[in-house]
């Protein structure tokens, strides 16, 4: 699920501050501490090979984040694949991959404890 910040409901305007609010946005319900990230990706960046291994050869943990800048598809396990760039907001949901189109910067808040693991095992990919 991804929104552009044109289409994030205004909840409230007043002289010199717009207050925007998508609800329902994912649920972290379960997952505990909430670790916060920002990643600077190049061009060409495909996570398919570093995914390898987990349950489903894909991410199985959830992130909701922001495009500052930059062109990002992700593949979801039924093979839909879902497009976000500069200024969207996104969830990805667990079971996906990650290939960016255009360099890329993007902030992300996710559990914590589900992603270390996930970097962990990329890491692991990385030195073999």
């Amino acid at each position: 699920m991804k929104i552009s910040k044109n289409e994030v409901d205004v909840k409230m305007q007043i002289p010199g501050a717009i207050l925007r609010q998508r609800t329902d946005f994912g649920d972290a319900t379960g997952f505990g501490k909430i670790g916060a990230e920002y990643f600077s990706l190049s061009a060409g960046v495909d996570t398919t090979p570093l995914f390898i291994g987990l349950e489903g050869d894909q991410c199985q943990c959830p992130y909701w984040g922001y495009v500052l800048s930059g062109n990002i598809v992700t593949t979801d396990a039924d093979g839909k694949e879902e497009e976000v760039k500069a200024s969207d907001l996104f969830y990805w949901p667990p079971g996906h991959n990650v290939k960016v189109l255009e360099d890329a910067e993007i902030i992300m808040f996710s559990p914590q404890k589900e992603h270390t693991n996930v970097i962990e095992h990329m890491k692991e990919k990385v030195k073999n």
